[in-house]
Formats: C-alpha cells, structure tokens, sequence
C-alpha cells in the first residue's frame, strides 16, 4: 500500500469517528451517523481530487473507505455513551485527523507535480474541508472558523512546512512527518494554552 493510500485510510477512519460523534450529539439515528461520517471522511479528499483531477476520485476507485466510514459509523453508534466528554474527544480526534488528512493531500499534490502554492492549498482543502462540511450540514459554526481555534493555520503551517522540507530533501517520510508535526502542534497548543490570532474588533463609532 502506497504512503498515500495509508494516509487516506487514516485520515478516512479519524475524520469518520468525528462525524459520527457529532451525530451522537445530535442524536441522530444510524443513517445519520453513517451519513455524517462519510461525509466528513471523504469530503476534504473527494474536493482534492476532484480540483487536481485525479480520475476516479479515491473512493470511487476504492470503496474501501466508505466501508470504514460506515463502520466507525456503526461503533460510535453503540458506544458514544460510553464517553463522557464526547466534545472534547471530537476536538482531539478532529486534531489527529487534521495532522493526517494536510499530509495526504500535501502528498497527493507533489504526485501530480504540483507547485509550492497548489501543494499548501491541496493540503489546506483535504485537512479542513470535510469538517468544514459536517459542521454546516449540522447548523453549527464550522470549527474552522471558530474565535480562537487554531485550525485553518495549523493545516497551513504543517503544509508549508512540508514545501520547505521538500526543497531541502526528497526523503518522502522526512516531508510528510514534519507536516504532520507542524499541523498537529499549534492545534494541540490552541486547545491545551488557548493559542490563538488577534482577534478583529470594531472599534465604537464617535460621538
């Protein structure tokens, strides 16, 4: 199995167990865990192939991965009362899902030759687009787009970090494991310190 298939399968399974969690929240029945874990497992991957033209799309040429989808779906199902704080789960395994999925799209760019600005993007779009997805369809505020959440920079950062190492050398796993470590760190920060971006206030009008 290729670097990049592993990458996917992954990000697929963590992204899957995210969606399905916030279905619990919702209390959703089991076609609603199914649907918001596919949702959010192949969104991000579906739109990076779609824009980089890979033919068929990932899961199209491997059904696979909505297997594992459904399947993550189905233990969430029977176990999410098991979890106490299944928010605070969802922020954590939404970060290692962000740390998997901007590599797998980092990685599936420089397949395909992209350059430095497609790459970043490319890793941008596969880390944050499924979330992006799941918390529209649900009615909430996409956690990318949150007030002190670190996430759409983070996917930035670990994607940079991976074009950067890239031009320093061509060992595939040396590239991919600093995007991970660059993606995952300044979400992790923001959700154990707070880190966060100034902030845009108005200021009041004068008198």
């Amino acid at each position: 199995m290729s670097t990049l298939a592993l990458l996917d399968h992954a990000a697929v399974l963590i992204f899957a167990l995210t969606g399905a969690l916030v279905a619990s929240r919702r209390q959703l029945d089991i076609v609603g865990f199914a649907f918001l874990a596919c949702l959010t497992a192949v969104g991000g991957g579906t739109l990076r192939d779609v824009l980089l033209d890979r033919n068929p799309v990932f899961w199209l040429a491997n059904p696979a991965f909505i297997v594992i989808a459904c399947g993550a779906a189905l233990v969430v199902f029977f176990t999410a009362h098991l979890v106490e704080s299944r928010y605070r789960w969802l922020l954590w395994l939404d970060s290692f899902a962000l740390a998997v999925a901007v590599p797998a799209g980092v990685s599936a760019a420089m397949a395909t030759g992209q350059g430095p600005v497609i790459v970043v993007l490319m890793g941008m779009v596969t880390g944050c687009m499924g979330g992006l997805m799941r918390d529209i369809v649900v009615g909430e505020v996409p956690l990318v787009l949150r007030q002190g959440e670190l996430y759409v920079t983070a996917a930035f950062a670990g994607a940079l970090g991976a074009v950067i190492v890239a031009r320093l050398t061509a060992e595939p796993l040396a590239i991919l494991a600093t995007c991970a470590a660059l993606t995952w760190a300044p979400r992790a920060g923001s959700l154990v310190f707070g880190w966060q971006l100034p902030v845009y206030k108005a200021r009041p009008p004068r008198a």
